[in-house]
């Protein structure tokens, strides 16, 4: 089974949960876990300088333009819990485009949904084959885990290959970052993020709902987990308000192009 964290260690899942995100981080450190300062009244989240800086280096990034009122949702799949289908339902009726980033297991264990994302328009992203902790990897071995999820997408799939990636449970490095660009993948981390990925902790749309609209903010790159019955509840009320506030709803390809100038999806 599956075990699905936002940021990885018992640690940060407390910060998380007292809302004190922000701790500078170094590039030299071993192993580095994604965290950040929570958008408050649609002001943007942010890194920290230093993390900034590492992923600019990389090309990866974490949230488009402050002046865009734009959401881009991204939904990290490890293991499917019956709740993916009313997602795709829910978007397909608001005729929204996400990233999916999906384990290996979960390709080979739900094709059907995975053939359904991309018959219906949706991005497929990288999250491994195996979900290691990658900044335990050597560069070879990294790049090993991310193109073995590709070649059995090929195989499954009428997908050549995946060019965005997110690493297991947030757990990164400069070496990590540094391997996949070289193989052609641009790391893509979160903005707004909560704690869903207990499946057997239901509390409920208003749950979701509430978490999504505390950390909105333009540019916003949303993580959720598609195992949190919470997350497929609160979708549908969440789009509708966005949308009253004046957001609307973009894909990291559109981010690429429009903000970075760097279209990297190689999908249909």
């Amino acid at each position: 089974m599956w075990k699905y964290h936002v940021f990885g260690l018992t640690l940060a899942a407390i910060i998380l949960t007292i809302g004190v995100f922000y701790q500078p981080f170094s590039a030299q450190a071993e192993e580095l876990h994604w965290g950040m300062k929570k958008a408050k009244n649609e002001i943007q989240a942010e890194a920290g300088p230093e993390l900034d800086a590492m992923l600019e280096r990389h090309g990866a990034i974490y949230k488009g333009k402050a002046d865009e009122k734009i959401l881009y949702f991204t939904f990290d799949n490890g293991y499917e819990n019956g709740y993916t289908e009313s997602i795709l339902d829910t978007l397909k009726a608001e005729k929204i485009s996400a990233t999916f980033f999906l384990t290996g297991h979960y390709l080979e264990s739900a094709t059907p949904l995975v053939k359904r994302m991309i018959d219906e328009g949706h991005q497929i992203g990288n999250h491994t084959y195996g979900h290691p902790n990658l900044a335990k990897l050597s560069k070879e071995e990294i790049k090993k885990e991310l193109q073995k999820f590709d070649s059995r997408l090929k195989e499954l799939t009428s997908l050549e290959r995946t060019t965005v990636t997110r690493p297991p449970a947030g757990v990164f490095n400069d070496q990590v970052l540094e391997a996949a660009k070289e193989v052609g993948y641009q790391h893509i981390f979160w903005s707004v993020a909560f704690i869903d990925w207990h499946k057997d902790q239901k509390k409920g749309g208003k749950y979701a709902y509430d978490q999504l609209m505390s950390q909105i903010h333009p540019g916003a790159i949303i993580l959720m987990h598609t195992v949190s019955p919470d997350n497929a509840e609160g979708l549908p009320m969440f789009i509708k308000e966005a949308r009253k506030m004046g957001y609307t709803f973009g894909t990291l390809d559109e981010l690429n192009m429009n903000n970075l100038g760097i279209p990297l999806s190689l999908q249909p």
